[in-house]
């Protein structure tokens, strides 16, 4: 499918049609995105006027638990449990925080803050995270 017709289709998948939300509370479709370092060079291209404040809605199975941590470092992260059941693990320095979540709970992880995930359930995850400056590092 083209972006031009996944662009005015009226039901989006969010594990493949992700979702930008700009600083002008305008929503736009992302079909052909990619968490790809040229993808999301892409993606930041485009939404320059977002100056990096802008955020990108998703949602992906989770299978297995994560075998990497990331951070958002330009802003705080919303984490909900569509389905099945997930620890959020947050690196806090001195101590790891378990956040557990079930269908439709949610948390936040802070910007900055190291997180990984725990599956307990496989689910699905929705995610409503700043795509600008995020880091990864293997678990």
């Amino acid at each position: 499918m083209t972006s031009d017709a996944t662009t005015n289709r009226a039901v989006l998948d969010l594990a493949q049609d992700h979702i930008h939300l700009s600083l002008d509370a305008s929503a736009t479709p992302l079909p052909d995105f990619s968490w790809s370092e040229d993808g999301k060079d892409a993606y930041r291209e485009r939404f320059t006027a977002d100056d990096g404040k802008g955020r990108i809605v998703c949602a992906f199975e989770q299978g297995a638990s994560w075998d990497a941590w990331e951070r958002h470092p330009a802003g705080d992260e919303v984490v909900i449990a569509m389905s099945g059941r997930f620890v959020v693990v947050q690196d806090l320095g001195e101590e790891h925080r378990r956040i557990e979540l079930g269908p439709g709970q949610a948390m936040i992880n802070p910007a900055g803050v190291w997180h990984t995930a725990d599956v307990i359930e496989a689910g699905v995850g929705l995610f409503i995270t700043p795509g600008e400056g995020t880091e990864h590092r293997p678990r």
